[in-house]
């Protein structure tokens, strides 16, 4: 959810507060990079994952606040609106069956809240965007109670002086409506995987991130839909790019990014001091070492593949790259396969005796992720030797074998790897993941979206991976 603040208004002078705590910060994160004061710890992965609350019929219910109350964990925690929630997950070492244990407490979790959800009248679901999801749904009486939430909006439109949310994504179908708060950010929920990094090594897992973004985002899409329309297989990504679209600059608070990072993350928090507003100037009593100003900037500044500052302990910190790109869903096996592709992947990538950033330029790997983003699993890229490709045939022959190389590295169980690999593979050969099974379903079977959300209930229940449901 972000960090929770105490606040909702601000004035002129909480601004200028902020920003001389942050230039103080920034003095002390150049030390920590200057002095190599990150923690060496790697292959550390963690993740949260954004969920739906929905009732019987299969439509949003806004009942977050007391979901929460009945499961009592601090592992389940509230999201912008008030029929999300988010899970997160104990970080864990990756050698062994560590991505077995990730894959294990996440579905502990969920079932957990959807025994506490069923008390409710409602059930928790895993999906990019739920297609029964509609406007008046994304609404600030639906906000969630979370100040943090309000001050976002409130931010939003001040940066935007009130001028409204403009929303034009053209896909299959082309969407135009017009908003006016950021809750349309509420109908995006993400996968997020975080993996520790060492500071000597942060700069090439970073842009290796970025690379693979493009046929991880294709692998996982599961938003084919919103409002009734067909548009992108991964939708998600452009509704999210222009929910909190704040107007003016280059610098979108959500996108790709700008360029690879060259010599260090420093470089991230920079471009962040130098080019975004800040939004919520909430000062804290913490001191400089724990950079809570800093951090609490960064995470208002929403990059695909996103740099991290964290802490071992109470004095080591720590680095991260958040990958914020798979959907939601469709179950906790398809979840724990797209966990060990990424992170074989970036294993195997960012430890290359040719960077994979020095193969590819970035501009062509900004065009691959939102060409995936639009396509999916018929998406057509250049890779790392600069020749075109079908994103199902980079799978297949280049990526599975190269992620099963990574997980090894890893000292990943290899019955585990064989598992979870195994469903990316069956997932890209069927040519199924969650947006095709969608888009199959209401070919089949007409633009019924209640009908579409209980059915695709119905088969994630049974655990089983997207590439072996019927329609």
């Amino acid at each position: 959810m972000g960090q929770e603040i105490s606040v909702a208004h601000f004035k002129y002078h909480d601004f200028h507060r902020f920003e001389r705590l942050i230039d103080r910060e920034m003095e002390v994160l150049h030390q920590w990079f200057e002095e190599g004061r990150f923690s060496s710890r790697r292959s550390i992965g963690g993740l949260e994952l954004e969920t739906w609350i929905v009732d019987q019929q299969g439509n949003p219910r806004p009942v977050n606040d007391e979901l929460i109350a009945r499961v009592n964990s601090p592992d389940v925690v509230p999201e912008l609106s008030r029929f999300n929630v988010e899970f997160n997950v104990e970080p864990q070492p990756l050698a062994g069956r560590g991505l077995e244990t990730l894959e294990s407490e996440l579905d502990r979790t969920w079932k957990a809240c959807d025994r506490a959800a069923s008390g409710l009248g409602a059930s928790v679901m895993a999906i990019g965007i739920l297609p029964t999801v509609t406007e008046e749904h994304l609404s600030l009486k639906n906000v969630s109670s979370s100040l943090r939430y309000r001050a976002l909006n409130e931010q939003t439109l001040r940066l935007r002086q009130g001028r409204p949310i403009v929303l034009d994504i053209e896909g299959r179908e082309r969407l135009q409506t017009r908003h006016c708060d950021v809750m349309l950010e509420a109908g995006t929920t993400s996968f997020q995987l975080h993996l520790q990094v060492p500071l000597d090594e942060a700069v090439r897992f970073h842009n290796t991130a970025m690379i693979l973004s493009a046929p991880l985002v294709a692998v996982t899409a599961n938003s084919p839909l919103l409002f009734g329309k067909s548009l992108w297989d991964e939708t998600r990504i452009p509704l999210f790019e222009q929910a909190v679209d704040v107007g003016g600059g280059r610098f979108s608070r959500v996108s790709f990014g700008s360029g690879y990072a060259e010599r260090s993350l420093e470089e991230c928090f920079v471009e962040n001091r130098e080019h975004y507003p800040v939004m919520l100037p909430l000062a804290m009593e913490d001191v400089s070492e724990r950079l809570a100003h800093l951090r609490l900037h960064n995470g208002t500044i929403w990059r695909w593949n996103r740099a991290l500052i964290g802490f071992d302990g109470p004095a080591q910190p720590h680095l991260r790259i958040e990958q914020r790109v798979p959907a939601a869903g469709p179950t906790s096996a398809d979840m724990g396969a797209n966990m060990a592709f990424y992170f074989g992947l970036a294993e195997a990538l960012a430890t290359a005796p040719v960077a994979p950033e020095e193969r590819l330029l970035f501009t062509t790997a900004r065009a691959n992720f939102y060409l995936a983003a639009r396509y999916g699993l018929d998406a057509q890229l250049v890779w790392l030797d600069r020749q075109p490709v079908t994103v199902r045939e980079l799978i297949l022959r280049q990526l599975v074998p190269l992620a099963r190389h990574g997980l090894a590295q890893l000292g990943v169980a290899d019955d585990l790897a064989d598992r979870l690999l195994g469903i990316i593979e069956s997932r890209a050969s069927t040519g199924q993941n969650g947006a095709t099974w969608q888009r199959r379903f209401i070919e089949r079977h007409g633009r019924d979206m209640a009908l579409l959300t209980r059915e695709y209930r119905d088969r994630q229940r049974t655990g089983l991976p997207v590439h072996t449901w019927d329609l």
